[in-house]
This record gives C-alpha cells, structure tokens and sequence, in this order.
C-alpha cells in the first residue's frame, strides 16, 4: 500500500494540470472575444474605393427582393422607389399581409 500516496499525488498533480490548461484556454477565448470586438472597423484594404463603397450602399435595391421583419410595403417602396409593388406582384393580394421571407420584384423607377 506504499503506492497508495504515491498514486493520490500524481492524480492531484493530474488535475492541477488539467486546472491551469483549462483556466489558460478561457484567457485565449477572453482575449479572442476582447480583440474581435474592439477591432476597428473602419479601416479598409488599400485595394478599396470609397467613393465605390458609397456608390454600392446608395444603389437601389435587388430587382428579387425578400421582405425583413418590420417591413410593410410602404417602407419597401420608398427604400427601393417602387411606387408599384402590387401592382408587379400578382402573388399579394391584400397589401396589408406582408411578412418577413415574403418574396418580391421591385422595379425602382427612374425619376426617384
């Protein structure tokens, strides 16, 4: 029974071990999380545009359009300026069911 002791040490070194590693990976994952969340999103590659990037966020919506939640027909139509929206979907027949996956075409006029 001599290795009785013995065996009890090397189990509590085993879990001191196992302890540190784990406390040390939960560090890691903080730092990970800390240095995502703080990264500064404002800097782009050189390779990028501005005046692009602006020209893409202006641009007028899909002409396949998937309706968010929130949504109603009204705010689609002025975001995407088509005053016509029922009238190119024959799918909607009541302009007040709209809901969030619905599907529709847009075709944005030219004069907005």
């Amino acid at each position: 029974m001599a290795s009785d002791p013995t065996r009890k040490r090397l189990v509590l070194s085993s879990k001191a071990m196992a302890d540190a590693a784990s406390w040390y990976c939960a560090f890691v994952l903080v730092a990970l999380l800390l240095l995502t969340m703080f990264r500064d999103s404002s800097t782009l590659p050189s390779h990028v545009d501005n005046n692009n990037n602006n020209q893409l966020m202006s641009r007028p919506c899909e002409e396949i359009y998937v309706v968010g939640e929130g949504e109603t027909l009204h705010t689609i139509s002025d975001k995407c300026g088509d005053p016509f929206i029922v009238e190119n979907n024959p799918h909607i027949h009541d302009p007040d069911d709209v809901f969030p996956g619905l599907v529709i075409k847009i075709t944005p006029s030219h004069h907005a």
